[in-house]
């Protein structure tokens, strides 16, 4: 009976502090929610200019998923248990949706690549982060490949902020960034612009299509909720723990508001040109 109360009780303080980080992100929430940028995105081609950008955050997003893998899985020789056994559970369902999901062919494709292939449909342009993969070789190059790229300022912090999250070495602070920081495109004013192009001309874009109602599927139904889970194991009763998280997702989340700022000026000074 005691263990009982005990692992209610856990449940519910567990359960507490996720509703108290999701309320003290609110703000931050509402300012992504009603970004100006989405009233900027009119046409096929803002669209393109916007990929262009924001495929750096897909490619990075990848990247926090590995950092936690590294951490809450063992992927060495020889094997050896986890320690937690939960946590290690909830990232490699994970990985697998992310990694090696299924496209609208039915093949095995990360969501990176299914981006890509999206970019290349709409005829968006990926020279920039082909040219980025080709180049990075490890960690350490990611920050000065980067600079040699035609891309916006904020794109570039954005990615480089992630790196120096993964740098800190701290699960339960990577797992903050990926979890509450990761707040993505609207894809409902995705899909209005894409039928409206589908309907002026006569192009599909299928493939944007897809990725967009999969990553609303995946996301909603089961990598949200197992994210939630994955902070509450890895915060535990630790009320530094708890803090961090809270304090690295405003902070994650502020990059992802400065990341759409630069993304409406890019797209507002083409309009220009």
């Amino acid at each position: 009976m005691q263990i009982f109360r005990f692992a209610f009780f856990v449940k519910t303080y567990h359960k507490m502090r996720i509703e108290f980080i999701e309320n003290q992100l609110e703000d931050l929430r509402k300012q992504l929610q009603a970004h100006s940028l989405y009233a900027t995105l009119k046409d096929i081609e803002d669209i393109k200019t916007f990929m262009e950008e924001h495929v750096f955050a897909v490619w990075d997003f990848m990247s926090l998923l590995k950092a936690l893998q590294f951490h809450l899985t063992n992927t060495n020789v020889p094997w050896l248990p986890v320690r937690n056994s939960v946590t290690a559970r909830f990232i490699n369902e994970i990985v697998h949706g992310e990694e090696t999901d299924i496209n609208e062919l039915g093949e095995p494709k990360s969501h990176f690549e299914m981006y890509l292939d999206a970019m290349n449909e709409v005829g968006a342009n990926t020279s920039e982060i082909d040219t980025f993969v080709e180049e990075i070789t490890d960690i350490n190059s990611v920050i000065n490949t980067l600079k040699k790229l035609e891309i916006s300022e904020t794109t570039q912090k954005f990615v480089a902020f992630t790196f120096d999250v993964i740098k800190v070495n701290q699960p339960h602070i990577i797992a903050a960034c990926f979890t509450f920081g990761r707040e993505d495109i609207i894809p409902d004013m995705f899909l209005e612009i894409i039928k409206k192009a589908e309907l002026d001309g006569d192009k599909k874009f299928t493939k944007l299509k897809y990725y967009l109602e999969r990553h609303i599927e995946l996301d909603g139904d089961e990598h949200g909720p197992l994210s939630l889970q994955m902070i509450s194991e890895l915060c535990g009763n630790d009320e530094q723990k708890w803090n961090d998280v809270l304090k690295y997702a405003r902070k994650s989340m502020q990059m992802r508001i400065n990341l759409w700022n630069g993304i409406e000026k890019k797209i507002k000074k083409s309009v220009l040109v």
